[in-house]
């Protein structure tokens, strides 16, 4: 019902725009826009491609450069004719190839960007700085707030549709799940900002939009080398850290710490679910994977800002704890245990799964003589094969003794773990 109703608002908006007449230099502004947009889009094609394929959250296009700028200089009916027209040709070029994102989500984010640019437009006419961008000349201090202010509508407009999307749809850790993380905030200013100054350009000569194509592929080809950083350091499972981003992060934590006065800490948990394999035996693998996620999310809730969660691999966590103390760690680590009895998952049979617990085990050095990651490991993970002896469900702290150190080989040699 939000879906159909967002599009119908959307069409009762463009039906509105109707009413507003065309001047007839506005075609040309509008034709060199949509041959920009289209030229950015195939000349980018494959990268987006890319980032469609690593994604698997919703991520930020680069089309608002266009929209925006077609916002600002163009009446309200052509600068729909835009939006409709660039996400077409988006869903042509990239969208149909992904069986994962069906036309009508395309008609959806569509519907979203019509009312965000119009929004943006509402506030170029309102304050005349479409009117002076139209006839190239623009004032000063009064049209940079209305530059400002129409960005700040369409971010405004965009961001508070997809938000409602994610409310609705999925459970968000936090509100930077819902309204997007410091970095797609960051990227969506920027590209409103290039729309801006497309704007300013094509006000002065429809030309000069041209040039900003090759500024556009490159932020797309920057964007996608920052996303698959991104996924290699990510465990595509869970989202968490993986092994190897997770090991070089605590190997550097442990490398500061060193360098600090006496007394500094650093602490390390390994985290095993109890009775995974029953899980998977019982209502299915796809059930399995998505209790996995779901005790990531109650890991992440349980620690402290800057704590690093990561995968291990199976259903092997582990936990880096900057500056714990041995106290607060067990605190933490039963915390954790807390928030992973609580977790529910229905199996989609009509069966839930419930009752899960983990078991935990703790190395903090130097209370742990061990002064390398993989000797903290081989201490937490002993503690942790200690407490599952123990009967399961429970926090196990390491000892000071040293153990040779920690290697996969050496763990899956080991029975019971």
């Amino acid at each position: 019902m939000y879906v159909l109703s967002v599009e119908l608002v959307a069409v009762l908006a463009t039906a509105a725009t109707t009413a507003w007449p065309v001047p007839a230099g506005s075609w040309t502004t509008f034709a060199v826009l949509v041959a920009c947009a289209a030229l950015h889009l195939h000349s980018s094609r494959w990268i987006e491609r890319v980032r469609r394929d690593h994604s698997h959250l919703p991520h930020v296009d680069l089309c608002s450069i266009w929209l925006v700028a077609g916002a600002l200089v163009l009446p309200p009916t052509l600068a729909v004719a835009l939006v409709v027209l660039v996400y077409a040709h988006r869903w042509w070029v990239v969208g149909r190839w992904d069986a994962s994102r069906p036309p009508h989500r395309c008609v959806f984010t569509t519907s979203m960007m019509v009312l965000a640019t119009l929004a943006a437009g509402a506030v170029a006419g309102a304050t005349g700085l479409r009117d002076h961008l139209q006839h190239g000349r623009p004032t000063g201090a009064l049209d940079l707030a209305g530059l400002v202010g129409a960005g700040a509508a369409h971010w405004l407009v965009n961001t508070a549709l997809v938000a409602a999307v994610i409310l609705l749809t999925v459970r968000p850790r936090s509100v930077k799940d819902a309204v997007g993380s410091g970095a797609d905030n960051l990227l969506e200013a920027g590209q409103l900002a290039m729309g801006g100054f497309v704007a300013l350009a094509v006000a002065l000569w429809p030309g000069f939009a041209l040039p900003m194509v090759v500024a556009a592929v490159a932020l797309h080809r920057t964007v996608l080398i920052h996303q698959l950083e991104l996924a290699a350091r990510t465990d595509a499972k869970t989202g968490l850290l993986n092994a190897e981003a997770w090991h070089l992060q605590a190997k550097l934590e442990l490398q500061r710490t060193r360098q600090q006065p006496p007394g500094a800490r650093v602490g390390l948990f390994m985290i095993d679910v109890d009775h995974f394999k029953d899980i998977n035996d019982t209502h299915g693998h796809q059930t399995g994977d998505l209790v996995l996620r779901r005790i990531a999310v109650a890991l992440e809730c349980a620690v402290r800002r800057g704590d690093a969660v990561g995968r291990f691999g199976g259903e092997e966590f582990a936990v880096l704890l900057p500056g714990v103390e041995p106290d607060e760690a067990v605190a933490i680590a039963e915390r954790m245990r807390s928030e992973v009895h609580r977790v529910l998952v229905d199996d989609g049979e009509g069966g839930v799964v419930a009752g899960l617990t983990v078991s935990i085990g703790i190395a903090v050095w130097p209370e742990v003589a061990e002064d390398t990651v993989e000797g903290l490991l081989a201490a937490a993970d002993s503690a942790l094969y200690e407490a599952k002896r123990l009967g399961r469900d429970q926090v196990q702290t390491a000892g000071g003794r040293r153990r040779s150190p920690w290697t996969p080989a050496a763990r899956s040699e080991r029975p019971g773990v």
